[in-house]
């Protein structure tokens, strides 16, 4: 019926005489009359007087362009790139410029030059962005460029000009934000107004290799708006350092950490991103639709499940660095989708994690800052100064809570009755602390401890003995009953890593997940759900083995000194824009260029088509209409 629908609704199409498409009745009456409109407009303007000639302001075209706004701006800029693309005098957008001269290697193998000296015999050929243009009359031009993060003046001189095109062709369309080929030698210059010249490279030829259509903010000003620098991180990276050295910074410690780990016989795998179970992790997953299948599938709030079946397979020591999604709050410290490191390593147990994390973390840092002490700034301007040297403090979970609270709490094997659940009810309404339902016995514990003892870490610290309800995956401490071989670090009063002595006992684990299903049953939505694979897993054997899980984003914001996630992140989530797209055409709108036939499709037909959209059902009939042979 949709197919037929759709065949009818193509048969109702008249043809356009001037663009020879088919379109709808009501489009072609709105063509012809914007068409009789401009018509109008023409006929006035031919009749009109001559406009006087504008007053020579004695301002460069630079320097008038730099007064319009963004919008006036962009579309000029569209057009004269237009026109070059069509005159290719020059092109501007060439396939190719190489590229031999590293800038950063130009600035240290040169700076030893004396000023007023050049070496003409050394040919440097970079590519960088303008971010400023100087004009001096106009036979000599500086450009301000970067690349690799740093910048060099660039002197270009009527006299040194080289190559087919003359001196002030090769300058006359260039801008800022530009990225332009160089063509010269080094040299220091030698002003008069001050002892020192600037390392410079003399420039023989400039190339444009590709336009920047839009004004990219000045200098003076920069590039601060904090939304607009995450929705545009390329142009944050254009304008801020600082972005760019993040970013830096994040790539380091993931090397270090994979060096780490590859050095003492770690492998590293990956595993699968959407899983029938949500498993791994106490977290509400987000939901997709496989459509093949039609089955919902959950993006993986961990890989922890996997890496211990790898485990049971004999790969004893594995590592995985990738991608969680969870579908829970978005505040300065979490993000929607993050990055975190896990491993497990047979035949450990949970002192031994605790060993290997103090050495990793504290090495990163140490690799990273070249110290052991960094500086942390909250969003209130509060300073942390913070000691990553091993070893690190060590706080008992349950001895803390009785000495906050001023009571003795039950004991460990009863930490999961009605009765502590009562109890901590009551302990939550003496220190007045607020904790969302589903009240259960877990999430009240951890609202006790995110209030009296995650605030006081400051320095990295380990909070240790979790009651096993809360930790469905761990193993049960060998001293204590009822509680856990688990420990979470904290560091900034926020926690990095998450690890214990893993639970490879098949009985037990199914009753820890039963209770994960009670839990759910509650209202809990980040419980767990009983996955029967992994259970089937340890029925194998799984050998005793450590387990630990780390934060990426989170360690990079404490030795970058960000307070807020989106910081780190090239691409953090953001919240749709409500006026995206409506004030501004794209490039090719600007100039008039029409998209390209797509083969196998005819072109009235696909406009046309397009213009009869009324539904997703017609749309996909008249789709399948006009790619019909």
């Amino acid at each position: 019926m949709a197919e037929a629908g759709g065949a009818d609704q193509l048969a109702n199409l008249h043809l356009d005489e001037v663009t020879g498409e088919q379109v709808s009745k009501s489009e072609l009456k709105k063509r012809q009359k914007q068409r009789l409109q401009e018509e109008k407009k023409r006929e006035k303007a031919a009749a009109a007087p001559p406009k006087p000639k504008a007053e020579n302001t004695g301002k460069t075209e630079e320097e008038e362009e730099s007064e319009l706004t963004p919008n006036q701006y962009y579309e000029i800029r569209c057009r004269k790139v237009q026109q070059l693309r069509q005159s290719k005098a020059p092109n501007p957008y060439p396939h190719k410029f190489k590229v031999t001269t590293d800038l950063r290697d130009f600035l240290k193998q040169h700076e030893s030059i004396k000023t007023g000296e050049h070496l003409k015999d050394v040919e440097v050929r970079v590519g960088g962005r303008i971010y400023t243009k100087r004009a001096a009359g106009t036979k000599l031009v500086f450009y301000d460029i970067r690349a690799e993060g740093v910048k060099v003046q660039v002197m270009c001189q009527a006299q040194e000009a080289a190559g087919e095109v003359p001196f002030e062709q090769q300058h006359e369309h260039l801008r800022r934000g530009d990225i332009i080929g160089i063509v010269g030698y080094p040299g220091r210059t030698a002003p008069r107004n001050r002892p020192e010249g600037e390392l410079s490279i003399f420039a023989r030829e400039i190339i444009l290799l590709t336009p920047c259509l839009h004004q990219i903010p000045s200098e003076h000003y920069g590039f601060k708006d904090q939304e607009q620098r995450y929705r545009q991180r390329y142009l944050d990276l254009i304008m801020n350092d600082n972005s760019r050295n993040v970013f830096l910074t994040r790539s380091k410690m993931i090397t270090y950490i994979r060096r780490y780990f590859d050095e003492r016989d770690f492998v590293e795998v990956e595993t699968p991103m959407m899983n029938a179970i949500a498993g791994g992790a106490t977290a509400k997953p987000f939901v997709t639709h496989h459509n093949d299948l039609d089955m919902d599938l959950f993006m993986r709030v961990a890989p922890e499940l996997y890496l211990k079946m790898l485990i049971v397979g004999g790969l004893e020591r594995v590592y995985e660095l990738g991608r969680l999604f969870r579908n829970e709050g978005i505040d300065l410290t979490h993000n929607p989708e993050f990055t975190t490191c896990e491993f497990y390593m047979a035949y450990a147990d949970v002192y031994d994690i605790m060993e290997i994390t103090e050495e990793l973390v504290s090495g990163l840092v140490k690799h990273v800052t070249g110290s052991y002490q960094t500086k942390y700034h909250t969003q209130t301007g509060e300073e942390y100064q913070v000691n990553w040297e091993k070893p690190w403090k060590r706080i008992d979970m349950i001895g803390a809570l009785e000495e906050a609270c001023g009571e003795k709490f039950p004991p460990g094997e009863e930490l999961h009755t009605t009765e502590t659940n009562d109890f901590l009810k009551r302990m939550l309404q003496k220190k007045n602390v607020e904790c969302t339902p589903p009240q259960t016995n877990a999430r009240m514990l951890d609202k006790l401890v995110g209030e009296f003892i995650e605030e006081t870490c400051i320095n990295p610290t380990f909070i240790t003995g979790h009651p096993q309800m809360m930790s469905p995956l761990a193993k049960y401490h060998r001293e204590r009953p009822g509680l856990c071989e688990r420990f979470e670090a904290f560091v900034c009063k926020k926690e990095i890593v998450n690890a214990y002595t893993e639970l490879n006992d098949p009985f037990d684990q199914r009753l820890r997940f039963e209770e994960q299903a009670r839990q759910k049953d509650q209202g809990d939505d980040e419980a767990q759900m009983i996955d029967e694979n992994f259970c089937t897993s340890l029925e194998y054997g799984l050998p005793p083995t450590g387990g630990w899980g780390m934060g990426i984003d989170r360690l990079v914001m404490f030795l970058t000194d960000n307070y807020s996630i989106k910081e780190v992140l090239t691409f953090p989530f953001m919240k749709e824009e409500t006026n995206q797209g409506k004030e501004k055409k794209p490039a090719a709108e600007v100039v008039g260029i029409k998209p390209e036939v797509e083969e196998g499709i005819r072109e009235s037909s696909w406009d046309a088509s397009k213009s009869l959209l009324i539904d997703h059902e017609l749309y996909s009939a008249q789709v399948e209409h006009v790619r019909r042979p």
